[in-house]
């Protein structure tokens, strides 16, 4: 059985105020995840306390977006439990997430994988977490250091938006 690939995006905006970017960012990785068979997961983000399963910040998301059907992609997503929410890694990602790959348009050479081997590695059944950092700045660099893999898609080191490299991270990897 194949692995299972999770799209990880880690808020490297503010800690304490969910942002526009957070919403837009929730939104449009839902379908994406829906369409290739993904999960989704989020971290650190600072949801609103009322907020406490992601059925609920999935539901919320709705309200607020026309992206994915008005949210409907998303909620699909949460209602098969395929969208989780996690704090802050401190020490790691989780490890059920699978292996975790950094994207990046600066991979440390030692940890440089190429797409190809990422396919062989959900071939031999291990799943693999694609972490995208929100942000200008893109992920912190003690976060890129607990990265198993670092992946630049474009192979040669140029910054793509978030959202274009969610899809064309995804869609290289998993494209049918």
């Amino acid at each position: 059985m194949p692995g299972r690939v999770t799209i990880g995006l880690y808020n490297s905006y503010d800690p304490s105020r969910f942002h526009e970017s957070h919403r837009r960012a929730l939104a449009r990785a839902g379908p994406l995840a829906l369409a290739f068979d993904c999960n989704l997961a989020t971290f650190g983000f600072p949801f609103d306390n009322d907020l406490t399963t992601p059925v609920e910040i999935a539901k919320w998301v709705s309200t607020t977006t026309s992206i994915g059907e008005s949210g409907k992609y998303l909620i699909d997503l949460a209602e098969k439990g395929r969208y989780s929410r996690f704090d802050f890694p401190n020490k790691g990602f989780p490890p059920q997430l699978g292996v975790p790959v950094i994207t990046t348009r600066r991979p440390a050479a030692a940890r440089q994988v190429r797409v190809d081997e990422l396919r062989a590695t959900l071939s031999s059944g291990q799943s693999v977490l694609l972490v995208f950092g929100l942000g200008p700045h893109g992920l912190p660099k003690d976060v890129s250091r607990i990265g198993q893999w670092h992946l630049d898609i474009t192979g040669r080191g140029l910054s793509l938006e978030t959202c274009t490299a969610l899809g064309t991270v995804v869609g290289s990897l998993l494209g049918r």
